[in-house]
């Protein structure tokens, strides 16, 4: 049963340590779609998001 814990531990401590070699990389942050949550626009409907629907 420990085995499992420490087991499960190491390979979450190891997941989280690949995910910020991403941050530390300098890598973009992930950007909402045109229609989404703090969409910019994109390059089909541009900023006009009643284009988005069609």
């Amino acid at each position: 049963m420990l085995t499992t814990i420490l087991l499960s531990f190491l390979i979450f401590l190891g997941v989280l340590l690949a995910m910020s070699v991403g941050v530390m990389a300098g890598r973009p942050a992930i950007k909402g779609s045109c229609g989404g949550i703090g969409g910019e626009g994109c390059e089909l409907c541009g900023s006009d998001r009643r284009r988005c629907n069609s």
